[in-house]
């Protein structure tokens, strides 16, 4: 049983759950609104990229037969916990620090698939479903650089070079994730970006 080893960590847990809980809160709400009214137009909608609406009303806005945020209201609920736990020093199990990798995992894959349904098949960006990406990449990277600076990853009590790695580098990887977001984003958009074509 342990607690965290950066002392960083908490703080991203807390903090990266309460801006993803809330923007999951107000995705819901803004799914809600838009079924009660199908005229509705969600504050952010910006322009004919930045579009909230475009994105909630397709089928991958629910992709297991309800909407996706609900499952990011259970979620960042249960990382916003254990990030408290973590903040007021209670020793985690082992078990507990894994399954929230394992979640945080398929939260990164999910952002992955998401990224480039919004990308390449609805062609919309959801302003809100961004901010989800980037507090859920940032999540995962320092829970699993956590797990792997403790040597959580395998039985014995010393990480291997690329736990070593992963750990040393967690905030590069952040970084690097979000700078391929955000190129492919550019790309995907270049002449939109560039006042070049009004789309």
């Amino acid at each position: 049983m342990t607690v965290s080893r950066y002392r960083t960590t908490p703080w991203v847990l807390i903090i990266g759950g309460l801006i993803g809980w809330i923007a999951s809160f107000q995705l819901t709400m803004d799914k809600i609104a838009v079924l009660s009214d199908p005229n509705y137009s969600p504050a952010c909608d910006i322009n004919p990229v930045l579009s909230c609406g475009s994105v909630i009303v397709t089928e991958q806005a629910s992709v297991f037969g309800f909407p996706n945020p609900i499952i990011g209201l259970g979620g960042f609920a249960v990382v916003v916990t254990i990030g408290v736990l973590l903040a007021s020093k209670v020793q985690i199990p082992r078990w507990i620090w894994l399954g929230l990798n394992v979640g945080a995992l398929a939260g990164m894959g999910f952002v992955v698939w998401l990224v480039s349904q919004s990308l390449y098949s609805i062609g919309a960006l959801c302003p809100w479903c961004m901010v989800v990406w980037t507090v859920t990449i940032a999540i995962f990277w320092i829970v699993t650089a956590e797990n792997a600076a403790s040597a959580r990853f395998s039985k014995g009590d010393t990480p291997g070079s690329i736990a070593d790695t992963i750990a040393a580098l967690r905030w590069v990887l952040i970084g690097a994730s979000y700078l391929i977001v955000l190129g492919l984003i550019f790309i995907r958009w270049m002449d939109f970006w560039l006042g070049n074509s009004p789309i």
